[in-house]
């Protein structure tokens, strides 16, 4: 048997807080493919062990998927998810009305939003007529009067005799998961003739999980496609049909028209899917890991686990692609139980769905793919979990968000002393087929959103996201563990959209153009957007600014230290007769919050209307959240403490995603920034972020000659750091006795075993590039095959960057 719950683990997955949930547990109690062990270890089954199941054994398991299987509902940690399943599906059957509409919010049914919404919410009432513990739970009047409403949409709404208006995706996606997961749990309840018909209707808008029905020149990928895989094998299982399951199995792995073309379980160089080094675009150019990419793992690994033990088994010899994007491609990302949301694109502007959701999210999209993984892959997941989960556990509590089915199963990792917890990670890293980059530390992350030709700066939609011009400009996060809402706490609807921080922008005041349907997106004009690192600790990301709609033009770089980051801006020019500006930090101090705001050791009053011109700054902290140093000086520096207020309406008015919320929120904010003058000429500015430090670290940094600026001019910007070197090369320059014939991102570091090297060609304009080092070497220790060396007084190292996609060439000497 199981360890019993502990006190910690109550609190771990409820934190005192509602939450949402779903199952976990299987038939009997235990969970699905696991098996307890003597001593209470999780002991799951592995895929290949599963027995093929006849179609009922598949029906009952895809209910044990969808919404758990027999809990104990009066064990505390389940109690307020039950909660709040009952109290959401109370109000929804109140509001019932079974005639020409389901919700007379939601009519008329034959407008495809409204049906969309209606199978939405049914799933929701059945979900709670499933789950033990709910007064819905097995109610035959509930179970009847979802069954009748079932009806009432096919008859008015979605059928296969209609035409196709509104948004693809309710009719192709939305509509025929929710119908059919309604089916699956409902299935005693639903007349023979009734599911032939909605199977009909099924049939003509998601055919198979290859092409858009709407459309068919458009190959289904990414998220979507594993979306349609889940609705063949639930048709293929609800229809007891083999041959929906194999177009299933296919559609996963992209054989069923295009020979793997568009394979779930493949590396791709452009364009949607998984990248090498742990990138991932979906909508053909925007970072999107969070939402999308969250709902790929899910959806790839529901279907993985519907078909196992059928004629639609996966079989593919690259599923191991999916296993290795969760530490490649997500785990990077999760702040103690948050997602970053500078991989959640539009999604940002969401008020249903912020950064602890898709949190939440993940580590449970997580756990279910882990059930049928390898072993090696398991074990190290379950120790990332229990560990995100107990550090989040008086901030953001799993349990507050999370599924029973979910919560089952993380519950048995908390419980299992065999696992241990895993650390925060500690590492910096560049994504070049996102225009990204990311550092981890033990006290802080910081997180950087850039764009090119190649990766769009921002994606409005839907009505969604309709402040978000400058997200891909340069934004920085910063994550604390003693501030984990920085960005969930209202920051999106309250902060100041020309004041991100990391940010230069035109002070134009822009205009909100996305439309009500299709998507705009702004893919800028230049070509530099990317980095390299070394030693997975250090590394230097570069942007070369081409502003949307403006003539703004700036060299931006920025440069990962050990517990630091250098951001330099150079060549700052504009002629549009307006101010530009760059933004060090907009930081959301909550409701009330007044923290100390030293300037040069000096406290500035904490009044929530204090401005102040900086220009005598040589550092700056900000009780709570750190340090900032300005090596070159800080003229123009402009500091504001103000009260700022918004909605989420203004930001996101989508149909299907929350738009229309009309409260008014108020947040405090403390922004520093650099106002460059209007129409400037050749611009800089030069600061030193130190996160998480103290004051009195901040005054020591300041008076330290430790970090150099060596260079911050439009042919190269470098900083030193003790023996490294980091620099980006615009053009052929020298800075600190480092030397590079072309545009390159370089990082030389200096210890008692050598020196080690890391180049990359982040513009991808380049197809060789040769860096002379300052320092002698007499030896090659290792080096990329596309590093050549000459060693000697001043190495020469010549990277053949041709084809290589931005990605870093490392070598060692000594």
């Amino acid at each position: 048997m199981p360890n019993p719950p502990s006190s910690l683990n109550r609190r771990l997955l409820l934190g005192g807080a509602l939450g949402a949930v779903g199952i976990g547990a299987g038939i009997g109690g235990a969970a699905l493919y696991v098996r307890l062990d003597e001593s209470g270890s999780i002991d799951p089954v592995e895929g290949s062990e599963l027995p093929a199941l006849d179609f009922e054994g598949l029906r009952l398991r895809a209910a044990e998927l969808l919404v758990g299987g027999e809990i104990d509902p009066g064990d505390p940690e389940y109690g307020p998810a039950i909660a709040r399943i009952e109290s959401e599906a109370a109000e929804l059957l109140d509001a019932m009305d079974t005639g020409a509409a389901v919700w007379p919010d939601l009519a008329p049914v034959s407008k495809a939003a409204n049906f969309n919404n209606s199978y939405r919410q049914l799933y929701r009432i059945a979900t709670a007529w499933a789950t033990p513990g709910t007064a819905q739970h097995g109610d035959d009047a509930v179970a009847a009067a979802v069954a009748d409403a079932l009806a009432v949409l096919y008859d008015g709404g979605y059928n296969e005799r209609v035409e196709q208006v509104d948004n693809w995706y309710w009719w192709e996606i939305g509509s025929p998961t929710a119908l059919l997961k309604t089916c699956v749990i409902l299935y005693d309840h639903i007349s023979a003739e009734r599911l032939q018909q909605y199977f009909a209707a099924v049939d003509r808008w998601c055919p198979d999980a290859d092409m858009r029905v709407v459309n068919p020149n458009i190959h289904e990928v990414g998220a979507n496609r594993a979306d349609k895989a889940v609705i063949l094998a639930l048709r293929g299982i609800l229809g007891e049909d083999d041959e929906k399951l194999r177009i299933a199995r296919d559609g996963l792995s992209g054989t069923t028209t295009d020979e793997g073309r568009h394979s779930l379980f493949q590396y791709v160089t452009e364009d949607d899917g998984f990248y090498r080094d742990g990138s991932l675009i979906q909508h053909d150019n925007v970072p999107y890991a969070a939402a999308y990419g969250t709902t790929l793992l899910s959806s790839a690994g529901l279907a993985v686990s519907l078909l196992a033990g059928s004629a639609g088994a996966v079989t593919d010899e690259n599923l191991p692609v999916l296993y290795d994007s969760v530490e490649l491609s997500f785990a990077p990302f999760v702040e103690d139980g948050l997602f970053m949301d500078f991989l959640y694109g539009r999604g940002i502007s969401r008020p249903q769905q912020r950064d602890f959701n898709n949190g939440s999210g993940f580590i449970t999209a997580l756990t279910q793919l882990a059930i049928g993984a390898p072993e090696e892959y398991r074990e190290r997941w379950y120790a990332e979990v229990k560990g995100w989960v107990e550090r989040s556990q008086e901030t953001v509590p799993y349990g507050a968000q999370a599924g029973i089915a979910g919560m089952s199963r993380v519950k048995a990792i908390l419980e299992d002393d065999a696992i241990e917890p895993a650390p925060r990670p500690e590492y910096s890293r560049v994504y070049a087929g996102m225009d990204r980059a990311v550092a981890r530390r033990a006290g802080w992350s910081w997180a950087l959103s850039m764009s090119s030709n190649r990766v769009a700066a921002y994606e409005m939609g839907n009505w969604e996201n309709l402040h978000g011009w400058y997200l891909g400009d340069g934004m920085t996060y910063l994550y604390l563990p003693t501030d984990p809402k920085q960005f969930s706490d209202e920051f999106w609807p309250t902060a100041n959209p020309y004041r991100l921080p990391g940010t230069t922008v035109d002070t134009r005041e822009r205009e909100v153009i996305a439309a009500a349907e299709g998507m705009v997106k702004h893919l800028p004009e230049n070509d530099v957007a990317g980095g390299a690192a070394l030693g997975d600790r250090y590394a230097v990301a570069a942007m070369d600014l081409v502003a949307d709609g403006s003539s703004l033009r700036a060299k931006k770089s920025w440069f990962i230290l050990d517990d630091a980051v250098v951001a330099l801006g150079a060549d700052i020019t504009a002629a549009d007769g307006r101010a530009v500006v760059t933004t060090v930090e907009h930081r959301n101090l909550g409701a009330d919050g007044a923290p100390r705001l030293s300037v040069n050791g000096d406290e500035q009053p904490n009044d929530p209307d204090w401005s102040a011109e900086l220009d005598d700054a040589r550092w700056i902290h900000l009780e709570g959240v750190g340090g900032y140093v300005f090596p070159s000086g800080a003229a123009g520096l402009r500091g504001l403490r103000e009260t700022r207020s918004g909605t989420w309406n203004d930001i996101e008015q989508g149909p299907t995603t929350g738009g229309g919320d009309l409260e008014v929120h108020s947040r405090r904010y403390a922004t520093l920034w650099f106002d460059h003058g209007v129409s400037p000429a050749a611009g800089t500015y030069a600061y030193v972020l130190l996160p998480a430090a103290d004051e009195a670290a901040t005054a020591t940094a300041a008076g330290s000659d430790r970090v150099k600026v060596l260079a911050n001019t439009a042919a190269v910007q470098a900083v030193a750091d003790g023996d490294l070197l980091a620099a980006h090369f615009w053009q052929a320059a020298e800075a600190g006795g480092l030397s590079c014939d072309g545009p390159a991102s370089v990082l030389v570091e200096r210890t008692e075993e050598g020196v080690s090297i890391a180049v990359a060609d982040p513009g991808r304009s380049t197809g060789e590039v040769t860096i002379e080092l300052p320092y002698s070497a007499n030896e090659v220790v290792e080096a990329d095959d596309t590093v050549e060396v000459q060693t000697g007084d001043r190495p020469r190292l010549t990277v053949r960057t041709e084809g290589s996609l931005g990605a870093t060439h490392t070598a060692r000497l000594r």
